[in-house]
């Protein structure tokens, strides 16, 4: 089984990478009771995350989800990276394709599928829904500095 490959850590961050979009095929997540999702690999872990998870997958043309879901706390927010396909989220049908994103609130009942002709690749990313407030804003939170970007004494 593939797995995700540490490119670097440091005190504040880690690096990892999933490989070539075109591989992830190579991955299986198995989920219990004999049931495994091939193309799909979840990043969290790997990243030492503490406050999102995050997955990679591909469905061949004509493949989707395996089954419909929900969550409890969290909203996912779905990345269309390659492909086309068609998003369920309850009893509405939408049409994605390559650019897309779809937010899917917890209660949401979601489920995926490639309509295409060639592999569909899709981010998830999944974080505690009601979780940010108007302090979070990019603009509120980020700290800037007068430090050079890329000095020369950088290491690697």
């Amino acid at each position: 089984m593939k797995e995700l490959k540490v490119l670097g850590e440091g005190a504040n961050f880690t690096a990892v990478s999933a490989g070539r979009f075109d591989s992830l095929r190579d991955y299986m997540l198995p989920l219990g009771d004999g049931v495994v999702i091939n193309g799909k690999v979840f990043t969290g872990e790997a990243l030492k995350s503490t406050g999102m998870e995050m997955s990679l997958q591909t469905f061949a043309p004509g493949e989707g989800s395996v089954f419909l879901h929900a969550h409890k706390h969290h909203e996912e927010l779905y990345i269309i990276i390659r492909g086309e396909g068609e998003f369920r989220v309850d009893d509405k049908l939408v049409s994605v394709a390559e650019g897309c994103l779809v937010r899917v609130a917890p209660a949401g009942k979601r489920a995926l599928r490639n309509t295409g002709n060639a592999d569909m690749v899709v981010m998830c990313i999944q974080y505690k829904a009601d979780s940010f407030g108007s302090e979070d804003t990019p603009m509120a939170d980020g700290v800037i500095y007068d430090d050079e970007v890329f000095p020369e004494s950088l290491t690697r």
